[in-house]
């Protein structure tokens, strides 16, 4: 006796059978239900908030804001140095995580820990360090004055404070990767005859590609945010160094909250943006180049 075949259930039945299927782990419901509640709270609503005042102004408020030739000069201030410094994160970070990772030298243990030194130290004193170091008399900022060359009080002194302060990310979201690629696929390159450059571009970035890009996002979010460690070191000129994040500030101290919150959100749409494609960006890179 034959039995009929079982019909295929409908996407959104099979779906929910899906997200009740049985656990290992206990308290699935409740768990999820926490997590739902806490990103609600800290996350979600408050920008929807956010976006409900910005909107106050309308559309043609928006418009005005955003043609307000100070605004774009603080936004492409932010957003333009900041891919600049998470590029430069992303090249740099992957250097250091391989040396850390591949080599064993004297003093590793301490460049290790230092790497970790922006995510310990306050912002604020960051910022002065850079600041006393790239300044006119600084240790740095006089030899690189008198080659022509002036970092502090510049948008390269917001460059090196965004650098700075996006590298851990690079560099911790790299090294594990670093740490697991079999040294044997690389050797078996080199018997079959393909130069250094080679094994490193088809055998050894390949696998580090969504790596580099997760730290890449991160150290771009991190630094389109920066506020503490940039004003001290990038002079806040109008038009030249003021950041977007500053700008905020001051139209908060001139109770011009509805001002505040449209650039908030402004900035807030173009990070979501600027995000969601390096994530698509890095989802193809899995897809293409068979990694997670």
């Amino acid at each position: 006796m034959t039995t009929a075949p079982a019909l295929p259930l409908p996407g959104g039945v099979a779906a929910r059978r899906r997200f009740r299927r049985p656990s290992a782990l206990p308290g699935f419901r409740l768990t999820f239900g926490f997590a739902i509640v806490y990103l609600s709270l800290m996350v979600l609503i408050p920008l929807a908030v956010l976006l409900l005042r910005a909107s106050a102004i309308g559309p043609v408020g928006l418009w005005e804001l955003l043609a307000d030739a100070r605004n774009l000069a603080a936004l492409r201030t932010s957003f333009g140095i900041s891919l600049a410094a998470a590029a430069i994160d992303a090249v740099f970070g992957l250097l250091i995580a391989w040396v850390l990772t591949r080599y064993r030298f004297p003093g590793r243990q301490v460049i290790d820990a230092l790497v970790d030194l922006p995510f310990a130290l306050p912002t604020a004193v960051a910022g002065i360090c850079l600041a006393t170091l790239y300044s006119s008399n600084g240790w740095l900022g006089a030899p690189l004055e008198a080659l022509g060359l002036k970092v502090a009080y510049t948008p390269l002194g917001i460059l090196v404070a965004l650098v700075f302060v996006g590298l851990p990310f690079s560099v911790r979201t790299v090294q594990p990767l670093v740490a697991e690629i079999d040294k044997s696929s690389e050797e078996a390159a080199a018997i079959l005859g393909a130069s250094r450059f080679r094994a490193v571009v088809t055998v050894i970035l390949p696998p580090l590609i969504p790596a580099v890009l997760t730290g890449f996002a991160l150290a771009f979010a991190r630094a389109v945010g920066e506020y503490g460690s940039v004003i001290f070191v990038a002079g806040n000129l109008p038009y030249v160094s003021e950041i977007a994040p500053l700008l905020i500030v001051i139209k908060l101290e001139e109770f011009n909250y509805t001002g505040a919150t449209a650039i908030a959100a402004v900035m807030l749409l173009m990070s979501f943006g600027a995000l969601l494609s390096i994530n698509l960006i890095q989802d193809y890179s899995r897809r293409r180049f068979g990694h997670v």
